[in-house]
C-alpha cells in the first residue's frame, strides 16, 4: 500500500512555468515506472510523460520539448517541471506509481494556465 501526494499545482499565466511533486509513502527504489496524467473536463486521463527506475523517460507529444519528468529516488519523490505552458495544459495532474504488481495514483493537483 503506497500513498501518493502530489502538490505544486495552482493558476499561473500562460508561457509560465510550474514544478509539480509527487510524495510517495515508501520507497520507489525498486524496478517501476512513474509517470505523471492529466484529465481536463471531459475528456479521458491521458499520459503527460514516464520515467522508469533506470531513469528513461517518455513523453507525451503534446509536451515535448516543454516539460521535463524526473525522479528523486532517495526523496521518494517524482516531479514534473512543465515550462512554456499553454492554456490547453489546463488538467488535474496525477502522479502514478507502476511496481508491475500493483498500479498507485494520487488524489491529483489543479494546474490552471490562464491566457
Amino acid at each position: 500500500q503506497v500513498q501518493l501526494v502530489e502538490s505544486g499545482g495552482g493558476l499561473v499565466q500562460a508561457g509560465g512555468s510550474l514544478r509539480l511533486s509527487c510524495a510517495a509513502s515508501a520507497s520507489i527504489v525498486s524496478f517501476n515506472v512513474m509517470g505523471w496524467y492529466r484529465q481536463a473536463p471531459r475528456k479521458q486521463r491521458m499520459l503527460v510523460a514516464t520515467i522508469t527506475s533506470g531513469g528513461n523517460t517518455n513523453y507525451a507529444d503534446s509536451v515535448k520539448g516543454r516539460f521535463t519528468i524526473s525522479r528523486d529516488n532517495a526523496k521518494n519523490t517524482l516531479f514534473l517541471l512543465m515550462n512554456s505552458l499553454e492554456p490547453e495544459d489546463t488538467a488535474v495532474y496525477y502522479c502514478n506509481l507502476n511496481t508491475y504488481i500493483m498500479n498507485y495514483w494520487g488524489q491529483g493537483t489543479q494546474v490552471t494556465v490562464s491566457s
